[in-house]
């Protein structure tokens, strides 16, 4: 299995999470979203993922070679051929709920706050570094101070975002809070969401998906 990725995308840093849950062994490839005008864009990579976007996870499956692009799609690939532990829960309302949580990251905050909308606003539109931090800011706060009223209401909410196990919610959630922290984003308000943060970051499967814990960590 091979993960390609970058030590600090926020998709990536989900995908990690989830194997090291799975206690699945993975060859990580470095592609560097930055360097040489961006990895991302070279023909041998955009051959994996037209997009042009990490990560990219490939396995074998039933004797047939798996590519697979966007994080979630991996995510759930990832609980349906090793199902164990899980990372969604065992009913259909339930795990409605879960994908709900973590869609509300990976489709209200993160897209607007993606490295290639920075760039547009700071590149194309010629906004200022301040304005373009107030704008990652302002998304950033909309979306998780909804989180933070949905999980603080929801007597499924416990140690973790779905009760006392981490699972694909928590996936979305670290790394979203660390792009948020990276940004000087006021997280004051929301006690439950740090709270199940840092019940994450005690976690081993946590700790080693950490950006600063990757081999191409800069």
């Amino acid at each position: 299995m091979k993960l390609y990725g970058y030590f600090r995308s926020s998709a990536s840093y989900r995908v990690r999470i989830a194997l090291n849950l799975k206690g699945l062994d993975y060859e990580q490839v470095a592609v560097h979203l930055v360097k040489n005008g961006g990895e991302q864009f070279a023909p041998a990579y955009r051959a994996l993922n037209p997009d042009a976007l990490v990560p990219v996870l490939q396995d074998e499956y039933e004797g047939h070679a798996v590519t697979l692009t966007q994080s979630m799609a991996m995510i759930e690939y990832l609980d349906e051929v090793y199902p164990q532990p899980a990372l969604l829960p065992s009913s259909a309302i339930e795990r409605a709920h879960v994908r709900a949580l973590a869609l509300s990251i990976a489709c209200e905050i993160h897209p607007v706050n993606n490295l290639r909308i920075l760039r547009y606003l700071t590149g194309t539109l010629q906004v200022s570094d301040d304005q373009k931090n107030a704008w990652y800011r302002h998304w950033c706060d909309e979306g998780l101070k909804v989180l933070e009223q949905k999980l603080a209401t929801d007597a499924r909410t416990g140690r973790f975002c779905f009760g006392d196990e981490p699972g694909m919610a928590d996936c979305f959630l670290v790394p979203q809070i660390a792009n948020a922290q990276r940004f000087n984003c006021d997280l004051s308000g929301m006690p439950v969401l740090m709270r199940i943060h840092q019940a994450c970051l005690e976690h081993p499967a946590f700790i080693k998906a950490a950006p600063a814990n990757q081999p191409d960590a800069e």
